[in-house]
């Protein structure tokens, strides 16, 4: 059988599959981590920041060296890291003298694989021969959603049937995932993007000298951590600020976020074109004020429970969005310029979560003032959207 372009962009989704269970894997556990191996809030933050630091320094390396990289290597070597990553937290925890350092050297491995994943992917699916390139890259990450969604529902029912006790075993199933993938990516067609296969990636100066790339690069790191500041942080909030049980705050919590979020990357991406991108951006950032909001000040663990859930609906279309906008405005960008939007959108996810786990434990582990606090993303979204808008009409 011929495989098409058709079989790379599902080999895609495996990909974005593969990157939900390792950003999101982890932080169901926060709280077991805790009470297991008597790590403090303070040190489960900083597993936050060394996963996304990880990342960040897989796509500055990708950025630096993209134009001697060769991409269906890249893909296969990130799944075979995440399964190495995976089935680390089995066994090193335990192996290692310090199970803290078993947590951080699985999650490093898991990290790489998800940084390279989020670098290579997105063009390797932009440059495959289809149309609307903005509908297929939302569906794209909406497999990011799909991901998250399942990592939550699935995982929830293993404690449930199981016992949370039996945790390490889940971790080795979820590596099945990124196995699948790193065989899909062996045999799968690898397109190349236009401009950098005519005239190799544009140099990373060109791009920094750009006002708009500044503007989507911003927009990519308020993205990441307006998504990631709840994304992390809404289970163990559930658990422990709200006081409802962890299979219920799971559900209602991070859950509903992930089912939202792909919810609104769907939407648009079965839209055709027909909804206005920036304007729903800017829609989408408004809304996500209002749920921060409503997650921090509500009186009532359900309505803070439903306003984490609503923030999925806002942020389910910012870093898509922002990376369809910018290889609109940018065509020439090529392959670099996803790695350097990818490392903004990484900077964000480290900032978003760290932070608010600091904050949250300043504040006695309130984590209702971090999500205060949090407004600050989608509210620098909504001024560089008006820059951005500026621009386009000059």
């Amino acid at each position: 059988m011929k495989l098409s372009a058709a079989h790379t962009v599902r080999a895609g989704y495996i990909g974005y599959l593969t990157q939900a269970i390792t950003i999101n894997f982890a932080p169901l556990l926060f709280i077991t981590f805790e009470n297991t191996y008597n790590i403090s809030l303070g040190k489960i933050s900083l597993l936050i920041a060394i996963s996304f630091l990880t990342q960040l320094a897989a796509d500055i390396f990708w950025a630096k060296f993209s134009d001697r990289l060769n991409p269906r290597a890249g893909a296969i070597l990130a799944h075979v890291l995440a399964v190495l990553g995976m089935t680390g937290f089995a066994y090193l925890p335990d192996l290692l003298p310090s199970p803290y350092l078993g947590l951080m050297l699985s999650v490093m491995l898991a990290a790489v694989g998800g940084g390279i994943i989020e670098v290579l992917i997105s063009p390797i699916v932009e440059a495959c021969p289809t149309e609307e390139k903005s509908s297929a890259m939302s569906l794209l990450h909406s497999f990011y959603s799909w991901g998250l969604a399942g990592v939550v529902l699935l995982s929830t029912l293993f404690f449930s049937l199981v016992g949370i006790e039996h945790w390490r075993i889940l971790s080795c199933l979820w590596a099945i995932v990124p196995a699948v993938g790193a065989i899909a990516f062996c045999v799968v067609p690898i397109y190349t993007l236009e401009t950098a296969a005519e005239d190799g990636d544009v140099p990373a100066p060109t791009l920094w000298r750009s006002g708009s790339f500044w503007i989507f690069f911003l927009m990519m790191f308020c993205a990441g951590a307006a998504e990631q500041a709840m994304g992390q942080w809404a289970s163990s909030f559930a658990e422990s600020g709200l006081g409802v049980s962890k299979t219920l705050g799971d559900l209602l919590g991070p859950c509903l976020f992930a089912i939202l979020m792909g919810t609104a990357r769907v939407v648009y991406g079965r839209s055709g074109g027909r909804i206005d991108l920036r304007r729903f951006i800017v829609v989408s950032s408004i809304l996500c004020i209002v749920s921060y909001l409503l997650a921090a000040l509500s009186p009532y663990p359900l309505l803070s429970l439903a306003g984490c859930a609503l923030c999925g609906l806002s942020v389910g279309i910012l870093w898509p969005g922002t990376y369809s906008l910018a290889s609109a405005r940018l065509p020439y960008g090529g392959v670099r310029m996803f790695a350097l939007l990818a490392m903004a959108g990484d900077i964000g996810c480290l900032a978003g979560p760290t932070a608010a786990g600091w904050i949250a434990e300043a504040c006695g582990n309130n984590m209702k003032v971090s999500f205060l606090i949090s407004i600050l993303f989608p509210a620098l979204i909504l001024f560089m959207c008006y820059l951005g808008f500026r621009r386009k009409s000059r």
